[in-house]
């Protein structure tokens, strides 16, 4: 006895979005838990308004396009952008950078699109890079190590926050890729700019730099975590990491006085963060495990060039949102045989 189907076969999705971004959120505790510990109370505070004006910009956008807000609300997108906004932040930033950074990230990277699931371009790394852009002061006045026991208390953290401080020369410097930029430009080497350069310090997170700049243990084992739960794909890590160290390998090699190791690469700026948590951004990046590996890739060598010969220290935010716009290239050429199909899409002869 045959039985004729009554409807086409259906893929029972295992991952609701809100427990997707529930275990992204979890997976970001500890690095952003650590951020606030070395850096203090404006950093909670700082956290705190940015997630803040992130759910409240989503919020109104919602109601100006006439839907329900709270059950988008309750997925947990608006709260994981905020959050991954200020984690690329400077900790001690005055409280407006979160709620602009929350209101490009919301509105300008991801509602004008139609919202979650069609936006081009990631919104944490569009509010990076627009801030970047637009406030380069406050973007890159980074501070020393504060831990939130010895530094300000409450009350001068509110002050720091909201207020802003006159004077910031006492507890400011430069991140360890700002420091060889500007070293390079009077004409210095590296072994020179890296005199005071601990590799342990800066794996653990014991350095200036923003919230997802420190610690590259915490946020390893984060991205790990969602990898081994599903969460997550490897090759876009794999290769994004791969490309900056095997870059930077061959150029340290040819030229050690100039051009940083893949210790140095990997273990400063926003490089870890980028890797397991922004590249791997599910509707900003190529659907099949060979997209995924060369925009991985892509990722990789665009962060390297634009930090050895581009005018910024830090080159994630840029190679992102360039490789964004390569992913419906990467997808069109790039495409998974479909069953009964050739690569090509044309059906497959079984006569």
């Amino acid at each position: 006895m045959s039985i004729k189907p009554v409807s086409g076969p259906h893929v029972v999705a295992v991952r609701s979005v809100d427990s997707i971004m529930r275990k992204v959120i979890y997976a970001l505790l500890p690095a952003t838990a650590w951020g606030i510990f070395i850096f203090g109370w404006p950093a909670l505070y700082l956290c705190a308004v940015t997630i803040f004006s992130a759910v409240l910009f989503e919020a109104v956008c919602l109601k100006l396009k006439g839907v329900a807000a709270a059950p988008y609300l309750r997925d947990g997108s608006a709260i994981l952008t905020g959050l991954l906004v200020v984690m690329t932040l400077p900790p001690w930033a005055p409280w407006w950078i979160g709620v602009v950074g929350a209101a490009i990230a919301i509105i300008l990277g991801k509602q004008v699109y139609g919202g979650l699931g069609q936006n081009v371009f990631n919104p944490a790394m569009l509010a990076r890079v627009a801030l970047l852009i637009s406030f380069p002061i406050e973007m890159t006045t980074w501070v020393n190590v504060k831990p939130i026991l010895l530094g300000p208390g409450i009350m001068e953290s509110l002050s720091i926050t909201f207020s802003g401080l006159s004077d910031l020369d006492g507890v400011t410097g430069a991140t360890t890729l700002g420091a060889v930029k500007t070293g390079f430009s009077v004409h210095q080497t590296l072994p020179g700019l890296l005199h005071d350069y601990s590799a342990i310090l800066a794996f653990i997170g014991w350095e200036r730099g923003s919230l997802g700049e420190t610690s590259t243990l915490l946020i390893l084992l984060g991205g790990l975590w969602l990898i081994r739960d599903g969460i997550i794909k490897w090759q876009i890590p794999a290769s994004l990491l791969l490309s900056i160290a095997l870059l930077s390998s061959l150029f340290h090699l040819i030229d050690s006085q100039h051009y940083l190791g893949p210790w140095v690469h990997l273990n400063s700026g926003a490089v870890m963060l980028v890797a397991f948590f922004i590249a791997t951004d599910y509707v900003t990046s190529p659907n099949t495990p060979v997209g995924q590996v060369i925009f991985g890739a892509g990722c990789g060598a665009l962060i390297f060039i634009i930090r050895s010969w581009g005018g910024y220290p830090e080159g994630t935010g840029f190679a992102i949102l360039l490789m964004n716009a390569v992913t419906p290239l990467i997808d069109h050429y790039i495409r998974p045989r479909i069953y009964g199909r050739y690569r090509n899409g044309k059906p497959i002869d079984v006569s």
